[in-house]
């Protein structure tokens, strides 16, 4: 199994998206197209009210949580419900990612082996909501083709894990819708080319005035009856937020 994870830039021209060499739209590498949707979701700066869904066979769990991030380089998330969990948090500074306890007055610093490990329950990775790893500086990206999903056209992208990157998958393929640079899909296959993961992303929104996918869901293929869901409630764009926010001192003191 590939180890652990990093993050992001440099442009390249042409990329070969099929065996005839077909170039992208407009010239664009497939890098170029991962980094727009990336940076469409997260802009310079982002603060989230987000709700979170898990769901079973048998039952249903919420939370709620605010999640803030500036660049690759820092981001925070703050649980505020339920009650159990509320005041846990977590935050990326650089490469290192820290939980914060409240019930045991704890900061744990996550080591890269815990990042492929479920986040709190949920079946998103501890990586997928901290985000450890960059889309853009830690895959080498081709173009496979052009697919239809939900109606609108998108580039189908392949994405590979560099080899000193710290990514538990052994690829990654995505789906950009080939107008606005939004992610449609995503999925993501282990070390033996099996799937076990399929995102979905989808309601449409103008969030902090931008439009951005709302809702995303995280299905795990062998499990039926299994999902967990991404609620976006509100969005908060390019708001200055200073590096000092994003220490484990502050992640104890968050409200």
């Amino acid at each position: 199994m590939k180890k652990i994870h990093a993050l992001k830039i440099l442009i390249i021209t042409f990329v070969m998206i099929s065996p005839l060499g077909i170039q992208a739209q407009q010239d664009l590498s497939a890098r170029e197209i991962v980094q727009k949707a990336d940076e469409n979701m997260r802009g310079k700066t982002s603060a989230a009210e987000i709700d979170i869904q898990i769901i079973r066979p048998t039952w249903k769990r919420e939370m709620r949580m605010k999640a803030w991030s500036k660049g690759d380089d820092y981001s925070m998330i703050l649980v505020k419900s339920p009650a159990k969990e509320k005041g846990t948090a977590f935050l990326k500074r650089m490469k290192e990612v820290w939980n914060w306890v409240p019930s045991i007055e704890r900061t744990i610093k996550l080591p890269p082996s815990m990042m492929s490990q479920s986040w709190m329950g949920t079946d998103f990775t501890n990586d997928d909501l901290v985000k450890e790893a960059s889309t853009v500086q830690d895959y080498e990206h081709r173009i496979l083709g052009k697919e239809e999903i939900n109606g609108k056209e998108t580039y189908k992208i392949e994405m590979i894990p560099k080899p000193d990157a710290a990514i538990v998958w052994e690829k990654v393929i995505i789906w950009i819708d080939t107008e606005e640079f939004l992610q449609l899909k995503a999925e993501f296959y282990d070390e033996d080319g099996e799937l076990v993961n399929v995102m979905n992303s989808g309601e449409i929104k103008i969030l902090g005035g931008r439009k951005v996918t709302s809702k995303i869901e995280m299905i795990p293929v062998d499990k039926p009856g299994y999902k967990t869901l991404i609620i976006y409630k509100d969005i908060v764009f390019d708001k200055d937020i200073n590096d000092s926010f994003f220490t484990t001192r502050n992640m104890k003191q968050l409200k």
